[in-house]
């Protein structure tokens, strides 16, 4: 929880921070562009000055300041037209095909002096116009930095969690693994002692179940090699145990092709997964009401749902059942679907989400593995 929080702390700074410096850049640009336009609007006043003394002069005029005002001018595009219409004059341009054009585009600006019978048409300088720019450039990269970052926090959290669930298998399974063993060697004993004894198979299942619970809870956190596995028989072997570990007003339904449906898995840890629906399905439904199991094979997957009659998942909850520590269980630890995902997605390669769900009616989880 601290961790939670301690993420969502720094996003919001690193948010905060975000649009700080965007509306600072905004304000600085905007001023400095402000500036810089009068500047050049009062530059282009004394270069229409310029043209004008040009026009004016006689040959005993000395024409030198007017002519390196004029020829100062290196940056800002200018068109100066005559009262038809026609040009006289440009400055900058390298498109000359157009500059009737852009000239009328710099009327409609505004950006126009009047000096006698012509008139100088400017438009802003490169300088201006990236300078223009450039806080959406900075304001973008700003955003990507934000971005990279939160994703690169919210990877370090998921890395930190998955440790913790590695951890905690792994521990489980170490914990599990002494008595189990101990009430295996127990079992064969009674065995031998009691052998005509009709509880002693029951409690050699029950152990035999305990061993194959130590050994998925073992496999967490490594990469178990697949093999091609029946996936009826596995779907066949959760409904046998859920059969006998729940009531008869539980119903289990089974929709399965009449052929074996082969798909490279891990048989144990896939069963874990139906186990872990069926059960939160038993739960949802308060041991009354119907699971269908049913099995598909599509051209390029292969399609298990899991459905039951039970009291739904509310719209806002359905993105958050897979996430580690969710829980709608007043006794639950919300860990059965996160290792469900994990145990689909990484080792199996495949998907699980919820297909359906409907307050008060039931819901249908969708798992697809590739072929």
């Amino acid at each position: 929880m601290q961790w939670t929080d301690r993420i969502r702390q720094v996003k919001i700074i690193l948010v905060v921070a975000a649009v700080v410096i965007a509306v600072a850049s905004l304000l600085v640009s905007h001023f400095l562009v402000r500036d810089l336009s009068i500047e050049e609007r009062n530059r282009m006043e004394v270069w229409a000055q310029a043209l004008h003394s040009l026009n004016e002069a006689d040959e005993n005029t000395d024409l030198t300041l007017v002519l390196s005002v004029i020829e100062e001018n290196n940056t800002i595009p200018v068109i100066v037209l005559n009262n038809e219409g026609g040009i006289d004059d440009y400055r900058n341009i390298k498109d000359s095909l157009n500059m009737l054009a852009y000239a009328h585009r710099m009327i409609r600006a505004g950006d126009t002096i009047r000096i006698d019978s012509q008139l100088v048409c400017y438009d802003e300088s490169i300088m201006l116009k990236r300078l223009q720019a450039w806080p959406y450039v900075q304001l973008g990269i700003v955003l990507i930095f934000v971005v990279v970052a939160i994703f690169a926090l919210l990877s370090s959290k998921r890395a930190e969690q998955n440790k913790v669930w590695v951890g905690l298998s792994k521990e489980t399974a170490h914990q599990l693994g002494t008595p189990v063993s101990s009430l295996m060697a127990w079992v064969e004993m009674l065995k031998e002692q009691y052998p005509d004894d009709d509880l002693l198979p029951e409690m050699d299942k029950d152990v035999k179940r305990l061993q194959l619970i130590a050994e998925r809870f073992s496999k967490i956190g490594s990469l178990p090699e697949p093999v091609e596995s029946s996936m009826n028989e596995v779907l066949e072997h959760v409904v046998s145990y859920m059969d006998r570990r729940t009531s008869n007003q539980v119903q289990m339904v089974r929709r399965f092709p009449d052929h074996e449906v082969i798909v490279k898995m891990n048989a144990s840890l896939f069963e874990w997964v139906i186990e872990n629906l069926c059960k939160n399905a038993v739960d949802a439904m308060e041991g009354k009401g119907t699971i269908t199991l049913t099995l598909m094979e599509e051209e390029q997957r292969v399609v298990i749902e899991v459905q039951d009659t039970g009291k739904g998942i509310r719209k806002k909850d359905v993105n958050n059942v897979f996430t580690p520590g969710f829980t709608t269980k007043k006794r639950g630890w919300g860990l059965g679907l996160s290792l469900a995902r994990r145990i689909v997605e990484e080792y199996h390669k495949g998907r699980i989400f919820v297909k359906q769900s409907e307050v008060g009616k039931g819901t249908t989880f969708r798992i697809e593995l590739r072929r």
